[in-house]
């Protein structure tokens, strides 16, 4: 019975709860589990932040190709023309509230794109190209943007991805 005692009492003091080694690590296991999902969290938000982007650059465009509809002389004409640019643009003539000729309203709604896209896309520039002449007129818009710093180091500013979408719109009077 004794035997049976000591063995007893042998095994119960190997087995006797966590050890420190072990705490410390399930602790730094925790710990890269949680930084590798705050930076999965930090991509996927950077990634976010680059398909908003691009909507707002499609929507940006059809704004465009919408206001060339409801002003098919302008249009036509080639009112709409734009080199490429990047600097915001004054407005000249409200025709909210002054009926305007059809190139003072192209005039108009250039500027307040352009408005927009610089508010909107960080380090913007476009162009709106009339691709063929006359009636049916043909009109290339073109936005492109940077995204995405990739380097963020103290030594550099930080280099980007260009991006840029692309519309062709057909106006016909």
């Amino acid at each position: 019975m004794n035997k049976k005692r000591v063995g007893h009492f042998a095994a119960r003091a190997v087995q006797q709860g966590f050890s420190m080694i072990e705490v410390l690590v399930t602790m730094l296991f925790i710990s890269i589990a949680l930084l590798g999902t705050a930076g999965l969290q930090a991509y996927a938000m950077k990634v976010s932040q680059g398909g908003q982007f691009r909507t707002q650059a499609v929507f940006l465009a059809a704004d465009l190709a919408e206001r060339m509809e409801a002003n098919l002389r302008g249009a036509v004409a080639g009112n709409y023309v734009l080199a490429n640019g990047s600097a915001p643009g004054a407005l000249s003539t409200a025709c909210y509230t002054v009926a305007c000729s059809p190139a003072d309203l192209a005039t108009y709604d250039l500027s307040q794109w352009r408005n927009a896209i610089a508010a909107v896309l960080p380090q913007s520039s476009w162009t709106v190209a009339q691709t063929t002449t006359g009636n049916p007129s043909v009109y290339t818009i073109t936005i492109s943007w940077v995204d995405r710093r990739t380097d963020t180091s103290y030594e550099s500013a930080g280099t980007g991805e260009n991006f840029f979408y692309t519309a062709t719109r057909t106006i016909a009077n």
